[in-house]
């Protein structure tokens, strides 16, 4: 197996694009990073080599067994705690962090107290393994009969919150304790799927959200103790972050880093994890980025100015993640003729997703 001359081996559970995207961010560097799918045979580390994840849960093999109890794991047990919602938000809480209001979902005889506690609608999610739009319901009185026995004790119960709009900060945090930060990012979701990303430093109150953002963010990762890239996903109501999840890994709403910053999410997390000298993270122009959906793959998007294409590998099937786009310039005029472009490329569904991000930039 390759091995870099100046760095340990840093392997990765689970080989989807988050993986694959961080070994390309370790090769202009010589840092060797090895994607895992769950099968794989298991194998002997060097005492050096690193261990981190691309996905809070795992399937149990051999190997995961292996690797995600050893000692090399770095956040071994913040993925676990992170991982379950019960256990996230409890977390939060504990911190006197702003998220909404919730708790744990235990049985039917429970209903009147959650609506009259928690609000006249929730939302219920699944404690472990929900994402982009599954396993999870918005619930209310005339319709609490969808939650199912076998879902009680396995969900928790959120107030639903009319939110302004979705924000996320991407940051890290190095082993003596630094933190870096990229600008707080917009994001538009549909059907529970993150589909669009803009960041422009010159949004307004963008300066009081990252102050406030960047001081949560902290809170939390010097709490866990935690080394490398964390996401935080708020909601914004008024003046006011509310947090909705974390993820303890590179995330779909820091993609934008790819062709909007010097140093990407994936290099970030690879530079925390080594502990190598990393400048403060400054961006000089508006990005944004398109989530490709399950979308065919068009050659027409190669020919768009100012524009990176990811394309993933993957079949392609609804609602499947296949690939993103990335946009940056300076001139925000630039962009949106852009994305005027892809609109021409792209399919129905993702016409009022790609005129929101161009109002983001008007």
């Amino acid at each position: 197996m390759q091995k870099s001359a100046l760095y340990p081996t840093i392997y990765v559970l689970g080989n989807g694009q988050l993986g694959r995207m961080l070994r390309y961010a370790g090769a202009p560097l010589d840092i060797h990073v090895q994607p895992l799918p769950f099968d794989a045979p298991v194998f002997d580390l060097s005492p050096n080599d690193i261990i981190t994840a691309e996905i809070e849960r795992w399937e149990k093999t051999p190997l995961t067994t292996l690797l995600g109890n050893h000692a090399n794991f770095v956040n071994q047990k913040v993925f676990a705690q992170l991982a379950d919602r019960l256990s996230q938000k409890s977390l939060l809480d504990k911190l006197h962090l702003p998220t909404s209001p919730w708790c744990l979902l235990k049985e039917p005889s429970q209903w009147d107290e959650v609506f009259q506690d928690i609000g006249e609608k929730v939302v219920v999610k699944r404690r472990m393994g929900g994402y982009d739009g599954r396993g999870q319901w918005i619930v209310s009185d005339e319709n609490k009969a969808q939650i199912t026995e076998d879902l009680f004790g396995e969900t928790i119960a959120e107030k639903f919150i009319p939110f302004d709009y979705e924000v996320s900060l991407v940051g890290a945090r190095f082993r003596n304790g630094e933190t870096r930060f990229y600008p707080v990012t917009h994001n538009l979701q549909q059907n529970g799927i993150l589909r669009y990303s803009v960041m422009d430093i010159t949004f307004p109150q963008q300066s009081a959200q990252q102050q406030q953002a960047e001081m949560m963010l902290s809170k939390i990762m010097n709490e866990l103790n935690y080394v490398g890239v964390m996401a935080m996903e708020c909601f914004v109501v008024g003046d006011q972050l509310l947090i909705n999840e974390l993820a303890p890994r590179v995330h779909n709403s820091g993609h934008w880093t790819q062709l909007g910053c010097a140093v990407s999410q994936f290099e970030l997390h690879l530079r925390a994890l080594l502990d190598l000298l990393t400048p403060q993270l400054k961006v000089s122009a508006p990005s944004v980025m398109v989530n490709l959906i399950g979308t065919e793959h068009n050659p027409q998007w190669l020919n768009t100015a100012f524009a990176q294409l990811h394309w993933y590998g993957k079949e392609v099937r609804p609602g499947r993640k296949v690939g993103h786009i990335n946009l940056s310039h300076p001139d925000k005029k630039v962009i949106i003729a852009q994305l005027d472009k892809l609109a021409t490329e792209l399919p129905e569904d993702y016409q009022s997703g790609l005129q929101w991000a161009k109002n983001k930039l008007i």
